[in-house]
């Protein structure tokens, strides 16, 4: 079977949501599959020097134009939330924890969240919505909350985010194919003909 392909991601990123909404449905049209990455971004900016979009002077408001924009080119819902960005710390631990137990579940929680976020405009950065999230996926929310606290799934976590640095990993999505790197959701007709023809 050929190697999945690495999705990373962070559920603060628009630019993530819109790629999430396509990239399982791109990958199974060449007989791959998606392995779902949760990072934290904020430790990507740390270590690349740089922050947010949303939070550059002059690159800041063309950016909420854009992200609105391209929702809109590509037929995805989207409504740009209030606060924005947030933390995800927990969403993250959360959908690494699920992925370990259930990859399916873990699936569908990344798509949950993201669009209720993205979409509904709920904050999965709070306990309480986090919570309501899991248990729309059929999770057991008290477990995974619990386990979301405990040393190893934070070690874990870190672990990852560590890992996609050493990778080169500055932003999300990032997108690995075959070893091969992929910054951004415009990204996705190059992805796609690597996909039907190989290297370029």
């Amino acid at each position: 079977m050929p190697n999945p392909i690495e999705f990373y991601f962070d559920f603060s990123s628009p630019y993530s949501y819109l790629a999430s909404e396509k990239i399982e449905a791109l990958a199974a049209r060449y007989g791959r599959r998606v392995q779902f990455k949760s990072i934290l971004l904020g430790a990507a900016f740390q270590a690349a020097g740089t922050r947010p979009l949303v939070d550059i002077p002059l690159k800041g408001e063309y950016s909420k134009r854009d992200i609105e924009r391209s929702a809109r080119y590509e037929g995805v819902p989207l409504a740009l939330p209030q606060p924005f960005p947030i933390g995800t710390v927990g969403a993250a631990r959360a959908q690494l924890w699920l992925s370990d137990r259930d990859a399916e579940r873990a699936d569908a929680f990344v798509h949950a969240a993201f669009r209720a976020y993205f979409v509904r405009g709920r904050n999965i950065g709070l306990g309480d919505v986090l919570e309501q999230v899991l248990r729309e996926v059929g999770a057991d929310a008290a477990e995974v909350l619990q386990a979301i606290q405990q040393p190893a799934i934070k070690e874990r976590l870190k672990s990852q985010v560590d890992g996609a640095l050493a990778r080169g990993v500055f932003g999300a999505p990032f997108i690995f194919i075959d070893g091969e790197p992929f910054w951004g959701n415009d990204r996705m007709p190059q992805i796609e003909r690597w996909l039907a023809q190989g290297p370029f």
